[in-house]
């Protein structure tokens, strides 16, 4: 065990690192060490980029990065770059686009670009003498985060509001300062966090030297001053729309019939959460991949989607659907709080290259492209989920990988994909397949 544990790990230089842990934890330290390499960028200058971006680094993981052509949001045309590593995704996502794009294409609108943080404290005093000072703590507070806010303030940025939270009825003595934010292009989160920092600074200075509090009263506890990742009104709505007989023949199927089934299915998603956190994830399929492509951080948005999803106490479906006077109607309320500038936007090569391949965009631009994007990835599954089932189209994708997965040469893949044109998917009947 103890040959196993290290001090200093993050003390040596990478090659170190690598050995170390090829040493103690493989049985072929020499082939790990050698994979671990094969993945390194060849050039020096990008490498060291990729090195920087996270610490303790022995090597990069590659994931595919993909294009899904056709897709018409607000009447321009885009091709959309995902990152993924899930067979179909880009397929679906391209086949939906190029289906909407016959009919009108995408349209989608930035509805707020709000985004939270709080600062988080405990307070034994009399609530009532809080709310008499805040005007004058609201105009200390401003003016102590100046040197923080005025650069984002001149690009049309910055505080758009501060309030206290009494939130004693849940925790004796806990409040809140809830702050709301403009961050412009950019995500956004030194910026907020920082600013928050400074306001827990200026609260519990204002608070006990403030002739108002006396007392037990000038003792304020702040607890933590970070961003929120829920941020509700940081909010895009995309949707598609066309008459019902416009939508033809899905996989034989009637249109009416289509879109009845299609609108019981969302309405399924609504009702049940077991199914709305599978139609959620088929939603983040697409959202996710095209926000790892442009260098934004997945992870909050995922978490902000999901509590978006639960707002009134029950997890739901994020995306919805009408059928009303003949038309069908699929739309999609998420919030999405990206940037287009800082971070991993502007460091990371292939973030700007999507960015580029985007014409650039600016973050509402951005949050419309990715809004559609779950949206297409949402119709996508859902049309084959209630005509063929998930798992033809999902299957053919996956030839291959069950095919390198089981060594097959180049003749051999040629021969399965034919065979397989117009059979079942399974990695028995691939293996029976090779061994015929």
């Amino acid at each position: 065990m103890q040959e196993k544990t290290i001090n200093g790990f993050s003390k040596l230089s990478k090659s170190e690192k690598a050995n170390w842990a090829a040493q103690h934890f493989f049985n072929d330290p020499e082939q790990v060490i050698r994979d671990w390499a094969g993945f390194c960028h060849p050039e020096e200058a990008t490498q060291k980029i990729l090195d920087g971006l996270s610490e303790n680094t022995v090597s990069n993981y590659h994931l595919p990065y993909g294009i899904a052509p056709n897709f018409v949001i607000n009447g321009k045309a885009y091709a959309v770059p995902m990152v993924i590593e899930e067979s179909s995704v880009v397929a679906a996502a391209s086949s939906a686009a190029k289906y909407w794009m016959e009919r009108g294409g995408f349209f989608a609108e930035v509805l707020d670009t709000k985004k939270l943080g709080q600062v988080h404290f405990n307070w034994t005093g009399d609530v009532r003498k809080l709310y008499h000072v805040f005007e004058a703590l609201r105009t200390q507070l401003l003016e102590e985060a100046t040197p923080l806010t005025a650069n984002m303030e001149k690009r049309g940025g910055g505080i758009r509001d501060i309030r206290i939270i009494d939130m004693t009825h849940l925790e004796t003595g806990y409040y809140q300062l809830m702050v709301a934010f403009e961050t412009c292009d950019s995500m956004g989160a030194n910026f907020i966090n920082s600013v928050l920092e400074s306001f827990a600074d200026t609260l519990q200075r204002f608070v006990s030297a403030h002739p108002d509090f006396s007392g037990p009263e000038k003792n304020i506890s702040i607890i933590m001053a970070i961003l929120s990742n829920y941020t509700p009104e940081c909010l895009v709505r995309a949707w598609v729309e066309c008459p019902i007989e416009a939508m033809g023949n899905c996989e034989g199927i009637d249109p009416v019939v289509f879109a009845e089934k299609f609108h019981k299915a969302v309405r399924i998603a609504h009702l049940d959460p077991y199914r709305a956190a599978t139609h959620n994830k088929g939603i983040f399929n697409g959202i996710d991949a095209v926000v790892l492509a442009t260098g934004n951080d997945f992870r909050a948005i995922e978490a902000c989607g999901h509590t978006y999803a639960a707002r009134d106490g029950h997890y739901r479906s994020l995306s919805d659907c009408s059928l009303d006077n003949g038309i069908f109607r699929f739309w999609l309320d998420i919030p999405l709080s990206v940037g287009t500038v800082g971070g991993l936007t502007k460091l990371h090569p292939l973030a700007r290259r999507s960015l580029e391949l985007l014409g650039n965009p600016r973050a509402p631009e951005l949050m419309c492209v990715i809004a559609a994007a779950g949206l297409a990835q949402n119709f996508a599954a859902l049309r084959s989920l209630i005509t063929t089932g998930i798992q033809k189209g999902h299957m053919k994708m996956h030839l291959m990988n069950i095919l390198n997965h089981l060594g097959a040469e180049h003749e051999a893949c040629a021969k399965a994909v034919d065979y397989f044109s117009d059979k079942a998917v399974s990695f028995t009947a691939v293996r029976a397949f090779l061994e015929k």
